[in-house]
């Protein structure tokens, strides 16, 4: 096995970890709010905490950026040579996981010269563990995954994130959403995008598309979808989809659909960040 992944295995699982004493210690989860949709818990800090703790043992001179507040990391869009970075979700998903619905994962992702390298959405609730590394392919419970074959829209069955953070694409979404609902099997909305896009990377789903996202929600759902064969980019089919909060992800044809219906019902204004 990889020896970053080895890690990045060893610090979702000290997460997790942390994440089963917390609900079993009966203290209940001391809820927040960061915004009005936006939530919090003790869960959250104390899982960061361990998976920075992790990291920071074996790679001390590494970066860090996680979501709950961990950020030694220069910005990586600006960054020279691109340090090896690790972009960390302690629980993707936590207004599920407050509520005691099972789908959440934390996310965890190595980044180098501006590109993945390794990473691993974990959901510790459904007992899943979603891996990749560049170049080597992509597995769930450490079988090999891959993308699937649907390539026409009525047969496909699509994932996506309803907008909560920001609001302003509001109305062009949901013209997206009215128009993938008559022209597709479905669309799903579980609350969680790494294990949306892992979702895609394993066949369940055929394309996800989502905005108002973070760097921590797809750093390494992005390259599980990637090695699993499939096209991730922003909205304008650019490389920018870790920063630029809009992401399509999915096989090629489906991809290239949820492309062409973006172009046509976004206002190219409001397609980049």
């Amino acid at each position: 096995m990889h020896p970053d992944l080895t890690i990045a295995l060893n610090a979702a699982e000290a997460g997790a970890t942390t994440i089963a004493s917390i609900l079993s210690d009966g203290d209940g989860l001391q809820i927040r709010h960061k915004g009005l949709h936006d939530l919090v818990t003790r869960a959250d800090t104390a899982s960061e905490s361990a998976i920075v703790a992790v990291l920071r043992a074996a790679f001390p001179d590494d970066q860090i950026l996680g979501e709950e507040g961990v950020s030694d990391s220069h910005d990586l869009r600006s960054t020279t040579h691109g340090p090896r970075t690790w972009i960390i979700d302690p629980i993707d998903g936590t207004t599920n996981f407050a509520h005691g619905v099972p789908f959440y994962a934390i996310s965890i992702a190595l980044w180098e010269n501006h590109q993945p390298q390794v990473a691993v959405v974990h959901a510790p609730a459904l007992g899943e563990t979603f891996t990749a590394v560049s170049g080597e392919g992509a597995w769930l419970n450490g079988n090999p995954i891959r993308v699937s074959t649907i390539r026409e829209p009525e047969m496909a069955l699509l994932g996506t994130g309803f907008p909560y953070r920001d609001l302003g694409l509001l109305e062009d979404y949901m013209l997206l959403f009215r128009r993938f609902m008559r022209e597709t099997q479905g669309v799903r909305r579980p609350g969680s995008a790494s294990l949306d896009l892992c979702y895609v990377a394993a066949g369940r789903y055929d394309g996800f598309f989502e905005y108002g996202l973070a760097p921590w929600d797809v750093a390494a759902g992005g390259l599980i979808v990637r090695e699993a064969g499939g096209t991730v980019t922003d909205w304008t089919s650019g490389e920018n989809w870790l920063h630029g909060k809009r992401i399509i992800a999915a096989n090629s044809s489906i991809h290239e659909y949820l492309s062409k219906c973006v172009i046509e019902d976004v206002h190219p204004d409001r397609l980049e960040a």
